[in-house]
């Protein structure tokens, strides 16, 4: 009895032993005692290796991770979220508007309405206090300059079919005589300038301005052509929004190369430039000019209304100088390539990025560690950490029992550990809801997904109450669209899926899919089958995986499901549009602009709308959301689209996670004042919940110090 027992415990013992062995790492005391620099050391655990170290070219998480620590962006947001300078010191938002002189229309008041007598005209209404409209005397009071542009000729060529051989193109030449210009200046962007305006020109002053009449082409073009470049070419009014940068002097890329403006147009350029298939484009698209007016001053001109404008240039800057085409010319020719067909996506450079953040690259070892160095001389003065080390551990189990010995330094508690971790007191956490979701997104370019019943009735298969109680723990909550749930863009009116897989059976027949025999689902003998994939490394996704493929099962579907590392997920299958349906989440920003991820022009390679949405509607409400600056029509538009997307469900909204965070309570923030005192508090999140906002002033103590500082 006694030796059966014997035999049957020692295969038990040996593999505890093995375990024990595999997940031993020396604790963090074993660490300093070996190693005192490990206190200068912050080491950050993923389940993800890095893809591509270029702010202007990665789309995924750890490499944003990375960037975010060595690149520096004009500007980004303080703990009140108010836009704060960091390459830049001070900007100034004003506008340039322009319309042309319409002498064919009926000004009321004024007999003559040339160019000379229009700018008369609005400067006496300028100085009029009498006027009754308000909106038009806040319109008036705000114009700081009125002039006008003389008439002008130029001629534009397109390209055309050539109406006399298919797939042949042909130059237009199109001569344009245009009129008289009126240049409005303002100190500020105003979007209802001419609908005010039209109070004092009448109110068919800019509609009944007829561009086409003053276009002339050498070829016969159709009526609608010759409308449409006239539009392009001379639209009845123009707002030409600005930003103007000043920027900090004395700067340093990692390189010791002094940054300036130059740097700045670089950097839009590099983004605008169709070979580097930069996923950035449609935040840059609205920019109509970057113009360096000296080495710290920028100047940058909108084609149109464009309200997430400043956000976007906390966007990292590139170094001009290790970038250009001179640059780029030299390294493919030494890596014997051609230079005509290399681009930036092909540079060493994103492996050995350079930039001006607080920390300088080291080593990047692949699927191992990333190795970031101190920048002694950033210009906000050097963080307290030496070294910052992004460790790729995939198994999330491993990344716990390493932060428990201190060899990583903070952990994303998963759902099922925030009681017991929330509460222990070795610990100092962080929580709050995320802002974004997790959802099943579906290639809409394949069949069937290319058809709105399918994909209702896939989600209303699944039971998504089950997903937040079983694999969150109840640390989640539903969603029901593409909206920050905090913001008041979400619209709390529209009601989650039901969880129905009778109605969804019931959607599947409407659309052609019937049972068999077999009890699969079938449609003009075809089964229905595809493939469900996400990253390997994440186990909340790999369970709503399990969970999704056996919901659908249960109603006759053929699922297979498939987990790939992160690299190969993100740039085989996610850039490339290469998957029937996928798991993944978005991490979203305050600003509601959801171009890049829903507008019908993102569905290219490397592009964010990789399921391919495609809806006129929801492209019009989005370009309405961009230029949109009075905030109550922003939150209408932003709703509307909510719908839209909704129903026609190009993803399947899972939930919204709760987060939970734990770091040691010997980090803590360290400040020296100009008298050598120093200082420590307790690290504290700002509005959206980021408790590494101060990460530059962390640090780790030997010893939990008595007392700290509230702050």
């Amino acid at each position: 009895m006694t030796t059966k027992r014997v035999l049957i415990l020692a295969p038990i013992l040996l593999i505890l032993v093995l375990l024990q062995s595999y997940f031993w790492v020396p604790t963090y005391e074993q660490q300093t005692r070996g190693n005192p620099e490990r206190l200068n050391q912050y080491i950050a655990g993923s389940i993800g290796d890095a893809s591509i170290l270029n702010p202007i070219l990665s789309a995924d998480s750890a490499s944003s991770a990375i960037n975010d620590m060595v690149f520096e962006g004009l500007i980004d947001r303080d703990e009140q979220l108010r836009f704060r300078g960091r390459l830049a010191t001070s900007w100034e938002v004003y506008e340039e508007a322009y319309f042309y002189v319409n002498e064919s229309a009926r000004i009321p008041g004024l007999p003559i309405a040339g160019p000379k007598e229009l700018v008369a005209f609005l400067k006496d209404a300028k100085k009029n206090e009498s006027i009754a409209q308000t909106a038009l005397k806040e319109s008036l009071d705000h114009l700081s300059s009125i002039a006008f542009i003389p008439p002008h000729k130029f001629v534009v060529t397109r390209q055309e079919n050539d109406p006399t051989a298919k797939d042949k193109k042909i130059n237009v030449n199109i001569s344009v005589n245009a009129p008289a210009r009126i240049k409005l200046v303002l100190d500020r962007v105003d979007q209802d300038l001419f609908k005010n305006l039209a109070y004092l020109l009448g109110k068919n002053y800019f509609a009944s301005f007829h561009s086409e009449n003053f276009l002339r082409a050498d070829h016969l073009l159709a009526k609608e052509r010759l409308a449409a470049y006239a539009r392009e070419l001379l639209p009845a009014t123009e707002h030409n929004p600005i930003i103007l940068f000043q920027l900090r002097p004395g700067v340093k890329f990692h390189d010791n190369h002094l940054f300036d403006a130059h740097d700045v147009k670089f950097t839009f350029e590099s983004i605008m430039n169709p070979k580097n298939l930069s996923p950035r484009i449609a935040d840059y698209e609205p920019v109509k000019a970057v113009e360096v007016v000296d080495p710290l001053t920028v100047r940058i001109v909108y084609k149109r209304l464009y309200s997430p404008a400043i956000g976007t240039w906390g966007m990292g800057i590139l170094p001009e100088h290790l970038l250009n085409s001179r640059a780029l010319k030299k390294e493919a020719l030494g890596l014997g390539k051609d230079p005509q067909t290399f681009s930036m996506r092909q540079s060493a450079f994103n492996r050995q990025p350079v930039g001006c953040g607080p920390f300088k690259f080291l080593i990047w070892k692949s699927d191992q560690y990333i190795t970031l160095d101190r920048f002694d001389d950033y210009w906000e003065g050097p963080p307290n950490y030496k070294r910052y080390i992004y460790r790729v551990i995939p198994d999330l189990l491993t990344q716990e029992m390493e932060f428990y010995a201190g060899t990583i330094d903070s952990y994303g508690v998963q759902p099922h550990q925030v009681n017991r971790l929330a509460k222990d007191p070795k610990f100092q956490n962080f929580s709050g809801a995320a802002f974004g979701y997790t959802y099943i997104g579906y290639n809409i370019r394949r069949k069937p997904f290319d058809d709105p019943r399918v994909r209702r009735a896939l989600g209303m298969a699944i039971d998504i109450d089950k997903i937040i109680r079983y694999v969150l723990y109840g640390q989640g909550e539903k969603i029901t669209g593409p909206f920050v749930k905090q913001t008041d863009y979400y619209n709390n009116s529209i009601k989650p899926l039901p969880y129905d897989p009778q109605g969804a059976l019931k959607l599947l027949a409407e659309a052609g899919w019937k049972r068999n025999k077999a009890g699969r689902l079938e449609k003009n003998g075809e089964i229905f089958n595809f493939t469900l994939i996400t990253n390997s490394g994440n186990d909340l996704r790999k369970a709503i995986l399990a969970i999704a493929q056996d919901a659908w099962r249960q109603i006759g579907i053929d699922v297979r499901t498939d987990l790939l590392e992160w690299s190969v997920f993100i740039q085989e299958r996610v850039n490339k549009a290469d998957f029937d349906a996928l798991i993944l989440g978005w991490q979203m920003g305050i600003d509601p602009d959801l171009y890049q991820i829903w507008h019908s022009s993102q569905t290219n390679p490397y592009q964010l709308n990789f399921v391919g949405f495609k809806n006129t509607e929801a492209d019009d409400l989005i370009t309405k959301i961009r230029q949109e600056y009075d905030h109550s029509r922003q939150v209408e538009y932003c709703r509307k689209l909510h719908e839209i997307i909704a129903r026609q469900q190009p993803y399947t909204f899972l939930y919204v996670g709760k987060w939970t965070a734990v770091l040691d309570k010997r980090i803590v923030l360290k400040t020296v004042d100009d008298d050598g005192n120093v200082r420590y508090e307790k690290i504290k999140p700002n509005k959206t919940g980021n408790y590494a906002f101060h990460f530059n002033k962390w640090i780790k103590l030997a010893k939990m110090p008595f007392m700290l500082d509230e702050g």
